[in-house]
């Protein structure tokens, strides 16, 4: 089956031009060219990721983001063409599992396309993971609290993963990144910081109150039976 690519770019050369190499790698590619067109594809074509520009017109990609996180975990990878490490945190807040800085390189823009689909992507079925009220199945990438699904990107629920199969176990920000990102990420330890604040928020609003993850600081986290 081919994997589809969401390409949402106002920019025609530069979509053109992406568009061309993504379908020399063997990706089927979609296009769009502002942020409504972005939510009409992603919606009936269901991608298996988004590229995704900040600065689309009609429909800005943090708002594109925001609508596609309040309804699935589809893997995305941020375009930004400010180099401000302001931009990469927040797209990273609202749930954009990676992001690229123009100008980029068409086999830069590859290599991160396919980091990201071997994260979201089990590489084979795993046993299943359960801690008090939690319970994650990495075949299905389904978190449960009680009867509460967890409705987690594919980088939360990879760093909720790792937490969850070494219960009590602290983690330090940097293992946690190469871990579940990589080295492309080298310097970001605080993203890991955004990730686990998500993770923790929708913990909480599943009622949790038998597990935590807990910051031990200096070192990272752990997660932890409830107080």
């Amino acid at each position: 089956m081919e994997t589809v690519i969401l390409l949402a770019e106002d920019e025609k050369k530069l979509r053109d031009m992406t568009a061309q190499h993504l379908k020399q790698e063997g990706y089927k590619v979609a296009l769009a060219a502002d942020g409504l067109e972005a939510i009409h594809y992603w919606q009936e074509l269901q991608p298996d990721l988004l590229v995704l520009d900040l600065m689309l017109p009609g429909l800005s990609g943090w708002e594109v983001l925001k609508k596609i996180r309040q309804k699935h975990d589809t893997p995305v990878i941020v375009l930004t063409a400010r180099a401000d490490e302001v931009d990469k945190l927040l797209g990273l807040e609202l749930g954009a599992d990676d992001y690229i800085t123009k100008p980029f390189s068409p086999r830069e823009l590859s290599a991160r396309i396919k980091a990201v689909l071997r994260r979201s992507r089990p590489q084979e079925p795993s046993a299943l993971i359960s801690f008090h009220d939690l319970r994650l199945d990495p075949e299905r990438m389904e978190v449960f609290i009680g009867d509460v699904l967890l409705k987690l990107t594919a980088s939360e629920f990879k760093i909720l993963m790792l937490l969850a199969g070494n219960p009590g176990q602290v983690f330090s920000r940097l293992y946690i990144l190469e871990r579940v990102f990589g080295d492309m990420y080298e310097g970001y330890e605080r993203t890991i910081d955004t990730h686990i604040s998500n993770i923790r928020h929708k913990m909480e609003a599943a009622d949790n109150g038998q597990v935590s993850i807990k910051t031990v600081y200096g070192i990272g986290y752990k997660l932890t039976a409830g107080e």
